[in-house]
């Protein structure tokens, strides 16, 4: 019995290590690894291309300054409304300076004295000519200064009129407290309110815009390109320009003008940019909306292409592996041309009806 129970108890322990055997040999065994292939296809066009971020901007923004200080009296505009040039944006009340206005007062009142002066001399000298007792060149010297001191008491008093009025009674029309549009087009920003003060523009200050208005007929995109990628473009290029609030439309752009210097921003050399834009007819583009565009560096259309993925490289040759038989592959070297990153474009070396072999990652 003893002899059968330890007979019994190693025919256990050999099954259990045969069993284990077995079992490790199954798990070290190398399953099969099974390659996906892919095939060429003609790619409606490739693109290389590299992006530029910025904003659509009109090329005419004009902001509207008064030619007089003073207070805002009336304003005739609000954002948004369509302007011509010439149209009165609003009326200035002016407030005079009180220096300039007893100058300009005093003024008036001395010339009204030296005409006075002036009358009395050239009337007694008129009375001595008509008798023949003076010559007329003596007289003519008379009557000139009187003709003088009567021009200079009408331009006191429009110097007087202009300080405080901003106009004179001659002029007939109010030319400098009436501000008006040098353009024609929308409004884009009246960033004042009636009351508030301005200052006129001169020679040392811009002066208080009263409103902004732009030819939103025509529209470029301004942006900032990479140092890298500046080389690669030039004058004349296409874009593509894709607006962040306008979902599911692109708009054509010419590439105008490249900035000449760089400007860092962040570290990197950043070059300003400036493409015509196409305008849609049946889509508004207001200013200041964000964009990227798409400059297109090179472009080919209806051409056999693979994705990148299943190109392999040898040194400096580009080659693929083709199916011969189900998964047994031969190397395959071709030539390849344009890229986008996703697709690139072969030239030769394979064809459509084809299977790729697609690499592990």
């Amino acid at each position: 019995m003893k002899t059968f129970f330890r007979i019994f108890i190693i025919l256990i322990i050999l099954g259990i290590f045969g069993f284990t055997i077995y079992y490790l040999y199954g798990k070290s065994k190398d399953t099969p690894v099974i390659f996906e292939t892919t095939s060429a296809f003609i790619a409606p066009n490739i693109i290389k291309k590299t992006v530029a971020t910025g904003s659509i901007n009109p090329r005419k923004e004009i902001d509207i300054t008064p030619k007089v200080s003073g207070i805002i009296e009336e304003i005739f505009v609000e954002a948004g409304q369509m302007v011509k040039q010439g149209d009165v944006i609003a009326r200035i009340k002016i407030i005079p300076n009180m220096v300039s206005l007893n100058n300009a007062e005093s003024r008036v009142n001395r010339s009204e004295i030296a005409l006075d002066n002036a009358k009395r001399k050239f009337d007694r000298r008129k009375e001595l000519f008509n008798d023949g007792v003076i010559p007329a060149v003596e007289f003519e010297q008379y009557e000139l200064e009187y003709e003088n001191a009567v021009e200079e008491v009408s331009s006191a008093q429009n110097n007087l009129e202009l300080i405080q009025e901003g106009q004179t009674r001659e002029s007939g029309k109010t030319t400098n407290t009436l501000v008006r549009s040098t353009i024609g087009g929308m409004v884009l920003d009246v960033p004042v309110e009636q009351g508030n003060s301005v200052i006129e523009s001169n020679t040392f200050n811009a002066g208080t815009t009263i409103a902004t208005v732009a030819d939103m007929g025509e529209m470029i995109f301004e942006g900032k390109i990479d140092e890298t990628e500046v080389g690669k473009i030039s004058e004349g290029m296409p874009l593509i320009l894709q607006i962040g609030a306008i979902e599911d439309l692109t708009f054509e752009a010419i590439l105008e003008h490249i900035s000449p210097k760089g400007v860092e921003e962040n570290g990197a050399i950043q070059f300003e940019i400036k493409a015509d834009v196409m305008l849609r007819e049946d889509q508004f583009i207001r200013a200041g909306y964000s964009a990227n565009a798409d400059i297109v560096l090179a472009k080919v259309d209806s051409v056999l292409a693979v994705p990148e993925s299943v190109i392999q490289f040898e040194n400096d040759t580009a080659f693929v592996e083709v199916e011969t038989e189900p998964q047994v592959f031969e190397k395959r070297i071709i030539e390849l041309g344009l890229s986008d990153g996703i697709h690139i474009e072969v030239i030769s070396g394979i064809s459509e009806d084809e299977k790729i072999k697609v690499p592990l990652m």
